[in-house]
């Protein structure tokens, strides 16, 4: 078991800088306070009891991730109703700005305004968005984002798509919805979070599928997360063809998970699938997709 304290120690017997981690969450104080009551809560797009193991201030949290050896992560907001993407996306590109090692990060939502902001967000250097198809309920094949995709398709630039049905299924969730829209615009750079858990057969075969498609491990292979959504045995060596391939990139869920960050790193490491794959997936894999070493 890799506990937090030793996370610096583990990467640095790999032969690593630190760590890459593409699905972290820092959001504007009032949404985050109602993020927090919804895991809290249990609420209905949770349903069960979710401590959350970092609730605490934000200068706190960046001490704990510089701690870990973090030295790239993201500020994941979503939009989840018209009218908020743009200001989400002043919010994290300013607070990318100001936090050393932070990507700058969008979002958009389906509306009209949607390709000006999300255009404007690349100008300003936006390096990765975010959807979240079961919180925002919305279905990506929306008339109002098909421009919005071929633009990012043709930018390159990432977008974190919680596309699974885990852990509660949405309307749009599941890998028919966003294959389609792969199918029509080929060349997006998706990242499917959670491994597209519990849905984790039909998202590998996107990725098999299509060139710029990965998954990042979000609580993936964690002892919480295979109480609800267990990966299958049988799809290891396809994870380990996958992460060898660049398509599987570490992500973590910070600070919104129920157990100690170096549970997530611990659950990777007790896959058993070499040195190598852990390289990969826990620098090499996001360094080579953002073009350049990662800042921080």
């Amino acid at each position: 078991m890799v506990i937090d304290d030793e996370v610096p120690a583990f990467w640095g017997s790999l032969g690593l800088p630190g760590l890459a981690d593409v699905h972290t969450h820092f959001l504007p104080p009032r949404m985050e306070r109602r993020v927090w009551h919804h895991f809290g809560s249990a609420g209905p797009l949770i349903g069960r009891e979710w401590p959350i193991s970092y609730k605490s201030d934000l200068s706190d949290r960046l001490a704990v991730l510089r701690q870990l050896g973090v030295r790239t992560f993201s500020a994941l907001a979503y939009a989840h109703r018209p009218d908020m993407a743009a200001d989400l996306n002043r919010w994290t590109l300013d607070f990318a700005a100001a936090t050393p090692g932070c990507l700058a990060s969008a979002t958009f939502f389906p509306e009209p305004s949607a390709l000006a902001y999300t255009r404007a967000a690349l100008a300003e250097g936006a390096q990765i968005f975010k959807l979240h198809l079961q919180v925002g309920g919305f279905d990506p094949r929306a008339a109002e984002l098909d421009p919005v995709w071929g633009l990012l398709a043709e930018a390159g630039t990432p977008i974190v798509v919680h596309a699974g049905s885990g852990p509660v299924a949405a309307g749009f969730t599941g890998a028919g919805p966003i294959g389609d829209v792969l199918r029509r615009h080929p060349r997006l750079a998706i990242i499917v979070a959670h491994m597209g858990a519990p849905e984790y057969r039909e998202f590998f075969d996107l990725a098999a599928t299509f060139a710029n498609v990965r998954l990042d491990t979000t609580m993936a292979f964690t002892d919480f997360f295979e109480e609800m959504a267990p990966f299958p045995p049988g799809l290891r060596p396809a994870l380990r063809d996958l992460g060898l391939a660049g398509k599987v990139l570490l992500g973590s869920d910070f600070p919104n998970i129920p157990y100690a960050y170096g549970h997530q790193i611990a659950s990777l490491a007790r896959l058993d699938l070499g040195d190598s794959w852990l390289r990969a997936v826990l620098w090499e894999n996001a360094r080579d997709l953002l073009g350049s070493a990662p800042r921080g």
